[in-house]
């Protein structure tokens, strides 16, 4: 066998190895959620309820969704968790153009699977209904007193 055609070989053999995104990565993903206070309620739009803190989800990667946490008390909060293309996703997808054809590429884009989640993970603060709001002082604007050096316009 000679060189050339085990170069070839091995740079498919490589290729080979990256594989397409919805094999390497899978298409679903997971989402973590941390929250504070810790005994709030904790829903997404696709009907996941968090019962600790963290708490992981997993959401298909080409899924879009809303993190709520609720307690009396406190401000509801609502985060938005949008899609990406991730690093990983990326290659994967890439690796589809030399090897897989549209055929794969058409896969990673139907599954979603060249993408992830952002935020991930998601953090949410909640904050109590009377939590006062920082006052900053008002300071008076004056006027300049005394000998002041004004510019004047130049002709």
């Amino acid at each position: 066998m000679g060189q050339s055609v085990k170069n070839l070989i091995c740079v498919a053999s490589l290729l080979a190895m990256t594989g397409c995104a919805s094999i390497t990565r899978g298409v679903n993903d997971d989402v973590v959620i941390q929250y504070e206070p810790s005994d709030a309620v904790v829903t997404t739009s696709l009907n996941h309820r968090c019962t600790a803190t963290p708490c992981s989800v997993r959401i298909p990667r080409k899924e879009s969704f809303q993190v709520t946490a609720q307690r009396e008390g406190y401000v509801t909060q609502t985060v938005d968790v949008n899609t990406k293309v991730s690093g990983g996703g990326a290659a994967g997808f890439a690796g589809n153009a030399l090897l897989g054809g549209v055929v794969g590429m058409g896969v990673d884009v139907a599954t979603g699977a060249a993408l992830e989640h952002t935020p991930n993970p998601v953090i949410i603060q909640l904050q109590p209904e009377n939590a006062q709001t920082a006052i900053v002082p008002v300071v008076p604007i004056t006027e300049p007193q005394g000998n002041v050096n004004q510019s004047t316009p130049v002709s």
